[in-house]
């Protein structure tokens, strides 16, 4: 009995500092910004990053540019309605991103919110002025019974 006790306590710590230490990677890497400007690399115009949660990205991303920025196996394995798939991991992402009309608000996601993060903040370097990130990416979506298209 004494000896489930301490496995329990010991699991129950894992997953508290697994956790936190997640979230601290997430934003040290950008990956968590909210409602934040960001000036891009030619101080002329300001981009913005807003994290949305899967609520708020549902309604808002409507008939506006989506982007899955995951791999292209990920994406076949499930992806959000509307969404284009521009692999970050690609040499071709910068050209590929900078082919999206950089004036409308571009909508991506990825897995957790971790790479979307990364991609955000380049997508304000090139120029983009609206960039909303899904909060947890599709797993978050699901998670919040959202529907994924196969």
């Amino acid at each position: 009995m004494k000896t489930s006790i301490k496995l329990l306590g010991l699991l129950s710590l894992s997953i508290i500092f697994t956790s936190l230490s997640c979230k601290n990677a997430q934003e040290k890497n950008g990956a968590i910004v909210n409602t934040t400007s960001v000036s891009n690399t030619t101080q002329e115009t300001k981009g913005k990053i807003t994290l949305l949660s899967p609520s708020e990205f549902k309604e808002k991303s409507k008939d506006h540019q989506i982007i899955d920025v995951r791999t292209p196996a990920e994406f076949k394995e499930g992806y959000i309605e509307g969404a284009k798939n521009i692999n970050l991991k690609d040499d071709d992402f910068a050209k590929e991103i900078t082919s999206l009309d950089k004036d409308k608000p571009v909508y991506i996601y990825c897995r957790s919110g971790h790479r979307s993060g990364i991609a955000a903040k380049k997508m304000i370097d090139l120029g983009f002025k609206e960039v909303y990130d899904l909060q947890g990416g599709i797993l978050n979506w699901e998670q919040s019974n959202n529907e994924v298209k196969n």
